[in-house]
């Protein structure tokens, strides 16, 4: 039995999609393929295999059983046509870029990143020739304003990391349609549960699998999904999808498998020789989580919500960034973009600077304090120090990360015991540090 969008609700999907009984033994459960290559039938069948006429697995950098079965599940909940999972969501943006980019290209990036981000895309990337243009993402016109005819893609993150900007998807797909490239989303914190970028314009969708898809804080592992909507043969910027492949012999990937062509060539290509495969162990553990994200979500936003509002209300705070909060200058597109929901990751500002923050970052006992989001447990961090100290003052500021920033990422235990631990936090931050005094 396929389990289709049309068919099947999200929570059936999640955990149905892409999966079926084992045919050898019956498992029920995806059995990890945990082997780095499969026996071919006869030479004519491998040939057929690397040529690409035939599809089937020969190598598990390229593509694994236990994988694939993740691939169609994340394709599936997003509304996507095809999928490629690889090791993790830097990589996810590596290889949703490397099909269309070539040295020279440019593209543009909302200003308003993860910091690794903003440090893969304005350093590592350059190493390839590649080259960004950042702009605020909170008036879309900004991207029109940044276009160049090297222009190759627009990137942004919905929900942005950590300032919890909701950007106007709709308008800047516009953008990029009008200028003939594509848009691309990374929907890590807003799931495909909270957000549907394809349904507002999207073409290519990136997760960091890391976080809310595998939700345990146990797993590696990234994702790029396409939507099948795009023309790549309407203009000549993308001759990697558009022209004959010499490495396959003269095949041309939009041609010869149209709506999925872009990720037969990120397979084929990108997974080939750039090398980022997801082990098949943590395809696994990130199917188990996926089978628990709607109800997952749902708390997540439920106890964020409780949080934000406790937040709003402390004398020890300056303000909140919450979508979710009636105030937010973001409530309305989150309403749009994200009717379930607001997401779990969010940022506040604390009184006092740089030092208070440190304090209450480290004076909390049930919130962890570590550099990821999305897993079950409530997590704390303050950002100028830790994820976007590798960046400069004004970059800083500017992606939301400003000495006084904390970031929640809110978990799924009771929300009273997260708000008395932040309580007792401030109380303990407040307090004056005292000297020892040598004798």
């Amino acid at each position: 039995m396929s389990i289709t969008e049309e068919e099947f609700g999200f929570a059936t999907r999640s955990i149905h999609a892409g999966a079926q009984p084992d045919p050898a033994t019956g498992a029920r459960n995806t059995p990890i393929f945990q082997t780095n290559a499969f026996v071919f039938d006869s030479v004519d069948q491998a040939a057929s295999l690397y040529n690409l006429q035939t599809f089937g697995h020969i190598y598990s950098r390229i593509s694994n059983p236990t994988v694939a079965v993740l691939e169609e599940r994340v394709a599936n909940l997003e509304g996507g046509r095809a999928a490629v999972a690889c090791s993790s969501g830097h990589a996810a943006q590596l290889m949703a870029f490397f099909p269309l980019m070539a040295p020279g290209a440019e593209f543009i990036a909302s200003r308003n990143l993860y910091g690794g981000s903003i440090t893969q895309f304005s350093h590592t990337f350059r190493r390839f020739g590649w080259t960004v243009h950042f702009v605020d993402p909170r008036e879309p016109e900004n991207f029109r304003s940044a276009l160049t005819k090297g222009c190759k893609a627009i990137f942004v993150e919905q929900l942005t990391n950590p300032a919890g900007i909701v950007v106007d998807l709709e308008k800047i797909a516009q953008i990029a349609h009008e200028a003939g490239i594509p848009l691309i989303v990374d929907n890590t914190m807003g799931t495909p549960y909270l957000c549907r970028p394809f349904e507002w314009g999207a073409d290519i969708v990136t997760h960091a699998m890391t976080k809310f898809l595998g939700g345990h804080g146990a797993a590696m592992g990234g994702v790029v999904v396409e939507s099948g909507a795009f023309d790549w043969g309407q203009n000549d910027k993308f001759p990697g999808l558009t022209k004959p492949e010499p490495a396959y012999h003269g095949l041309t990937f939009h041609e010869t498998f149209g709506d999925f062509g872009y990720s037969v060539n990120a397979r084929a290509v990108g997974l080939r020789d750039l090398g980022p495969s997801l082990a098949p162990m943590n395809a696994f553990l990130i199917l188990t989580g996926i089978e628990t994200l709607p109800i997952r979500m749902e708390r997540h936003v439920a106890n964020a919500l409780k949080v934000a509002e406790f937040l709003d209300g402390h004398s020890a705070v300056s303000w909140v960034s919450y979508a979710g909060l009636p105030a937010s200058p973001y409530h309305a597109l989150a309403r749009k973009y994200l009717p379930r929901g607001a997401g779990s990751v969010f940022t506040f500002g604390v009184k006092g600077g740089f030092d208070t923050g440190v304090k209450v970052v480290e004076s909390c006992n049930l919130w962890s304090h570590l550099a990821n989001v999305g897993d079950t447990r409530s997590l704390i961090l303050h950002p100028a120090s830790t994820t976007h100290r590798q960046l400069t003052d004004e970059q800083r500021q500017a992606a939301g990360a400003g000495d006084e920033v904390i970031r929640l990422s809110v978990g799924l235990e009771t929300p009273e015991d997260l708000i008395l631990d932040l309580d007792r936090a401030f109380s303990a931050a407040a307090r004056p540090t005292i000297k020892a005094v040598s004798s």
